[in-house]
């Protein structure tokens, strides 16, 4: 069992005790960088729904605002609010503004990092003045397992275009999708934060030194004023998401705006359980439990839990749900090509997955074992965005297939396989709502 696994409700009470259970009212605001369709974003903020059992009400009944139904509660409103987010992906700022315009969030740049900064350099004011937090999930694919792994290596331009083959790419420039990072430590340096969260794929930690030179380029920031804590791989399924999802995340504190003592202790104990900013986990499999042991942690949510609230695609008006990728079955050999497990979590639910999302369940000739809704003559058929957006714990109301008003029928601002794109580019809400209730319980511990 590993130290994660051996946390228990003890740990919780005093970490509770030693942080400030009230905080203060003030809002907090956040520059979101790569945003995406806005999974850091509205987990940073709370206040949507999530399935009952992806709280722990042992360890987070703190989190609960409210019971909606008999399948989802509404988390707690946070003290952070969204004041700028950008993204290069049209399909991500439609679904984002979609849904915060909702809450008079009009704050989206559909622009490339990089080329906002340049403005920045040449005069325009882009950046907001006041920024107390500024998170980003800088573009992954280059580290990811799943991809190439170029890492640094990569030959993406920062808008995501391969360059071009004329152009000597022996060396890839700091504009390349591999070091889009350095930007992000950019705006740190122009907005200076008291805090920043960068986060990317689990394969980054095993690429060379990956790790370590990054956690170094961002300890530069602002003439070196920023402590950034070793970075920690988190397991969104230990935090209630229904999916096996491991993301490492990079966490840096301004040390000027830190209380003297504060800075004292994390400098001489970075790792001290009271300072982290890292959040517990709370959920754990049942196989990895000793039976010896008595966790406070509740088991992982499953998909059979996430299912139950859905009824099939040809039973809906949720237009997110209506509709699911036909690319067909092509044998066990290919990505993509399994059968969801209802008694256990998805696997990661992934961006670039050219048609082969997973199947939500098979036929009988292709191997499929629900054979109760096999029984029911329910068909063959793969995840459809909602189940995939569900299964990353967005909420229900969260739209993500956008229809067009003013086109003919059929044509969308996002189309179901832009959606399935930018769900599985997201940070998992809930995941980011661990990160954020637990920043927010030491905000006024770490900061005057």
């Amino acid at each position: 069992m590993n130290d994660q696994l051996k946390l228990s409700l003890e740990a919780y009470t005093d970490l509770e005790s030693y942080a400030q259970t009230t905080p203060k009212s003030q809002t907090l605001s956040v520059l979101s960088l790569f945003s995406g369709c806005g999974g850091m974003d509205l987990g940073f903020e709370g206040g949507f729904a999530v399935l009952k059992e992806s709280i722990n009400q042992k360890l987070c009944s703190d989190f609960i605002d409210h019971t909606i139904d008999e399948h989802f509660i509404k988390v707690r409103k946070t003290r952070f609010n969204t004041i700028f987010a950008n993204d290069i992906l049209s399909s991500a700022q439609k679904a984002w503004t979609h849904h915060f315009e909702q809450k008079n969030q009009k704050t989206f740049h559909l622009e490339s990092v990089v080329d906002l900064v340049k403005k920045h350099r040449h005069g325009e004011s882009v950046f907001p003045h006041s920024v107390d937090i500024v998170t980003g999930g800088f573009p992954c694919q280059d580290f990811s397992v799943a991809g190439k792994r170029k890492g640094f290596q990569s030959h993406k331009s920062h808008t995501g275009q391969l360059i071009e083959a004329s152009l000597d790419t022996s060396t890839p420039s700091v504009e390349t999708r591999g070091q889009l990072y350095m930007w992000m430590k950019e705006v740190i340096e122009i907005t200076q934060p008291k805090i920043f969260i960068a986060e990317n794929v689990k394969g980054l930690v095993n690429l060379d030194n990956v790790k370590e030179i990054i956690q170094q380029d961002f300890s530069s920031a602002h003439g070196h004023g920023y402590l950034v804590l070793s970075p920690q791989v988190l397991n969104a399924a230990n935090f209630g998401v229904p999916q096996s999802r491991e993301r490492v995340f990079f966490i840096g504190i301004k040390k000027s705006a830190l209380k003297p003592d504060i800075l004292k202790q994390l400098l001489e104990n970075p790792t001290t359980e009271k300072l982290s900013p890292y959040p517990q986990i709370t959920h754990i499999n049942p196989l990895h439990v000793d039976v010896n042991h008595k966790s406070n942690l509740a088991p992982i949510v499953t998909l059979q839990s996430v299912f139950n609230t859905l009824e099939e695609p040809e039973q809906t008006t949720d237009l997110t749900h209506q509709f699911y990728s036909k690319a067909k079955f092509m044998g066990k050999h290919c990505q993509g090509q399994t059968e969801i497990k209802l008694d256990g979590i998805a696997p990661t639910i992934r961006a670039e997955h050219h048609g082969n999302i997973e199947f939500r369940r098979l036929s009988k000739e292709h191997g499929g074992k629900l054979d109760r809704e096999l029984e029911q003559g329910l068909t063959e058929r793969r995840l459809t965005p909602r189940e995939c957006a569900l299964i990353q714990t967005f909420p229900p109301d969260y739209d993500f297939v956008l229809a067009n008003p003013n086109g003919r029928k059929g044509s969308y601002l996002v189309s179901p396989s832009q959606a399935y794109k930018i769900i599985g580019n997201a940070v998992p809400p809930l995941l980011a709502y661990h990160l954020a209730k637990r920043i927010e319980s030491l905000w006024d511990v770490y900061f005057n």
